[in-house]
């Protein structure tokens, strides 16, 4: 590890970004010292001046200085952000993130060992420069191992993606499969909710049907038994009715021949008996006549 805490190249590129800082800093350092100068060569040329001809002097030096200054700050910031987003993006391409920590920005314990490392590295530099100009080494090979890295890195992102557009195809499966077994499940639910009903309504209705049945049947040995006791007295008031008739009718024709023999025992049933004796003789008589 080198002064600053990293490594040698970075530290490099560090010092890089130093001398070009430094470079800019000067350039603006030579305009403020301009805008006096001009202040100097152009307004400065009498002797004496009032109070409101050094405030004018002054204000247009001032506006002059802010606007410089404001420039090459903005120019700064944006410079410092290009830099940021090179590191960034080369960072991304290793899929790294990295963080930045905006508080050791102000650490005054570190700014103080920037300047002493830009010091000591400025001295440096004016002492080499005085010396042999330093030959240029050439840059490391690494071109075939990056090479061959990025070969992999492309390789594993392709498979990446094939995994994931797998993964998918997979998920949108399982979530289809998982929709299809709700479905199933709550038609599953349904059909024996609705098979209890009916299950309950066939039971409710064979009890039902059960006693009324069983109501018929009862309703029916009774209405038999009724039946059958009527029956029987039926035929045992038939029976009796029978006895009691051939009894009336035998009184009846003893009654009947003993009517008809006292009838006949009377004078009126004598006389009537004489008188339709003549009367048949009479007849006979008469058939006689008219037949001669």
């Amino acid at each position: 590890q080198a002064e600053l805490g990293v490594n040698e190249h970075h530290q490099n590129e560090v010092v890089s970004y130093m001398r070009f800082a430094r470079f800019k800093r000067g350039m603006c350092l030579k305009t403020v010292d301009s805008c006096f100068q001009d202040l100097k060569e152009s307004r400065l040329v009498e002797e004496t001046f009032t109070v409101d001809e050094v405030i004018d002097m002054l204000d247009g030096l001032q506006s002059v200085v802010h606007s410089e200054v404001e420039s090459e700050l903005i120019n700064t910031t944006y410079t410092n952000v290009l830099l940021l987003r090179q590191l960034f993006s080369q960072a991304e391409k290793w899929y790294l993130k990295l963080q930045t920590d905006v508080s050791d920005l102000e650490n005054r314990e570190l700014l103080d060992q920037v300047a002493e490392f830009e010091k000591s590295e400025y001295t440096s530099s004016n002492k080499k420069s005085t010396a042999d100009p330093i030959k240029p080494k050439l840059a490391p090979l690494y071109e075939g191992g990056s090479e061959l890295l990025n070969k992999t890195v492309a390789y594993l992102q392709e498979e990446n993606e094939k995994l994931k557009t797998r993964l998918r195809t997979i998920e949108t499966q399982a979530t289809a499969a998982l929709d299809e077994k709700s479905k199933l499940e709550k038609s599953l639910r349904d059909l024996q909710m609705i098979q209890g009903d009916q299950k309950n309504n066939a039971n409710q209705d064979i009890t039902e049907l059960e006693n009324k049945v069983a109501a018929l049947k009862s309703q029916f040995e009774k209405t038999l038994n009724d039946t059958t006791a009527n029956q029987k007295f039926l035929e045992e008031d038939l029976v009796t009715t029978k006895h009691n008739l051939l009894k009336v009718q035998d009184q009846l024709s003893t009654a009947e021949k003993e009517l008809e023999k006292k009838f006949q025992q009377t004078a009126a049933y004598r006389n009537m008996k004489e008188i339709l004796t003549k009367k048949n003789e009479q007849i006979k008589d008469l058939r006689r006549r008219l037949s001669k």
